[in-house]
């Protein structure tokens, strides 16, 4: 048992972290459900069986149901925004770099340092979404 425990839960772990490098919601909620059902498998079938193989299988198993888990509940909880007709509005730039007006009232001034222009951004104050000059 302990000439394999290692090498399956190394395994599992290499697995969780190549899945845990996706940048969509679902790829990270995947990432992160193989990583916990591949560690709860490899330690259940070690403990049932009492061998490496008993280990291997059960990192295997947990790491797949870990993985459509992961990835249902992420997708489920993704958010898809559409543009609207006319498209999103532009913000206005202020005199300090870095920084625009909101085109939604009360027209506040937030920080898009980092954001590259063109990008949407979201108005934390509204909710709404415009478009960085």
């Amino acid at each position: 048992m302990k000439k394999y425990f290692l090498p399956a839960v190394s395994a599992a772990i290499l697995l969780a972290t190549g899945l845990s490098s996706c940048e969509t919601p679902a790829g990270q909620g995947a990432g992160f459900g193989a990583f916990t059902g591949a560690a709860t498998g490899a330690l259940i079938g070690a403990a049932a069986t009492g061998t490496g193989r008993g280990a291997a299988i059960g990192a295997g198993a947990g790491a797949l149901a870990g993985a459509l888990v992961g990835a249902s509940i992420a997708e489920d909880q993704a958010r898809y925004y559409h543009a609207p007709p006319g498209g999103y509005p532009y913000a206005r730039p202020t005199r300090t770099p870095g920084y625009v007006y909101s085109p939604y009232p009360p027209h506040n001034v937030i920080d898009v340092r980092g954001v590259p222009p063109g990008s949407w951004v979201r108005d934390p104050s509204t909710n709404g979404i415009f478009i960085r000059p």
